[in-house]
């Protein structure tokens, strides 16, 4: 087993229960740990024969970019699209993180993980 991360992923989005949260959105980050057999692509050296970075952070992006209420269903999106679109994938982890959430006093960030 080999495990690609992509970590970092910075966006700006609109999620949360909160009215004001759907109007001025919030920064979030996400770290992406894929679990698969990339072995071929270690001899081959071809990017068909592994998961692409670039295709996940296209789809972190495309799912964060969907309004939700709640960190954990677009969570739970996104590991469902790795799923989905990522044929050789054995395992996934997905942290997504709220930055400075509307709560009373200052917490720095609030976060889910999810692994499948």
């Amino acid at each position: 087993m080999h495990i690609i991360e992509v970590e970092g992923i910075q966006c700006f989005s609109y999620h949360g229960c909160m009215g004001e949260e759907s109007v001025l959105g919030g920064k979030y980050i996400v770290d992406v740990s894929l679990t698969t057999d990339f072995s071929k692509s270690a001899e081959t050296d071809q990017l068909i024969d592994t998961i692409d970075y670039v295709k996940i952070k296209e789809i972190v992006e495309e799912e964060m970019n969907i309004p939700s209420k709640l960190i954990e269903h677009v969570g739970q999106r996104i590991v469902n699209r790795f799923k989905n679109e990522f044929g050789s994938l054995i395992k996934s982890r997905v942290k997504v993180r709220k930055l400075n959430p509307p709560i009373q006093g200052f917490v720095k960030e609030v976060a889910i993980i999810i692994e499948e």
